[in-house]
């Protein structure tokens, strides 16, 4: 059984198609990439995904379950969202904030327990965060938020995690240690989807990929299916020179291609 899948997805504003008739599919113990040039729909589809915003049509199975039929702390439980450019705004410590995490197990009238605890523990040192628990979260930087916000979601140990964008931000140390949490997490009965516009990062970590163009799917396959030097200039309107070696797929973009506008 799938982890999760969309069917016929379609999203509008107004008369404007976002998205439409997107099929998407997360087997337990997979990362699946999205990827696809700016405005291509991969952010709303995130959304749709996680409830946040509500397709037009189409349908979404949580575990074969309609997951409308989910509750609320169901959701919280099960599934974790990392928006684009995550960042706290409230001048609290890094242990507290990533402590929110909690909440979906915790009840108002009590203290955190000692499962709380060591959660909190434990996402902070998979992200690396532990170094600066004590520091207020608002001094950090963009970069460091964003794995602090990483933190908060490992902290609710949620089944499927969701994640927009989560490198843009990070140096390449950062970026890989992301993409290693990330793929760890979907071993098992978990999985993770992740938005990215860094191919070879893609191509390196995602075992499916999904190629969005103009709010439709362009094509959906295994990172060598996907990333094609036909593909690529199709979607993107680039030339690139792809690589493999043991490690994977390497994407370099070497020129644009004419007048093509993505």
């Amino acid at each position: 059984m799938s982890l999760l899948s969309g069917t016929n997805l379609s999203y509008r504003i107004g008369d404007l198609s976002i998205l439409e008739g997107i099929d998407i599919e997360v087997k337990p113990g997979e990362l699946v990439g999205l990827i696809g040039p700016n405005g291509a729909g991969k952010s709303t589809l995130l959304r749709l995904l996680t409830c946040v915003e509500q397709a037009h049509s189409g349908e979404i199975l949580y575990e074969g379950r309609d997951v409308n039929e989910l509750s609320a702390e169901e959701r919280a439980r099960r599934i974790g969202y990392l928006v684009q450019g995550a960042k706290a705004y409230w001048p609290i410590t890094v242990e507290k904030i990533i402590g929110l995490g909690r909440i979906p197990y915790q009840k108002w009238w009590r203290d955190a327990s000692a499962e709380d605890d060591e959660k909190v523990l434990q996402a902070m040192k998979i992200t690396e965060t532990l170094a600066y628990r004590n520091r207020i979260v608002t001094t950090l930087s963009g970069g460091e938020q964003t794995l602090v916000m990483l933190a908060r979601i490992f902290a609710t140990d949620p089944q499927l995690i969701f994640a927009d964008e989560p490198v843009a931000a990070l140096d390449p140390y950062h970026q890989l240690h992301v993409m290693e949490i990330l793929r760890d997490h979907a071993r098992d009965s978990r999985g993770a989807v992740v938005v990215l516009h860094d191919l070879s990062l893609a191509a390196r970590f995602c075992d499916r990929l999904y190629l969005i163009n103009h709010g439709e799917l362009h094509c959906a396959g295994t990172p060598t299916e996907i990333m094609t030097a036909e593909n690529i200039a199709e979607v993107y309107g680039v030339k690139t020179r792809i690589t493999g070696d043991a490690e994977g797929v390497s994407v370099i973009p070497v020129s644009r291609l004419g007048d093509h506008h993505p």
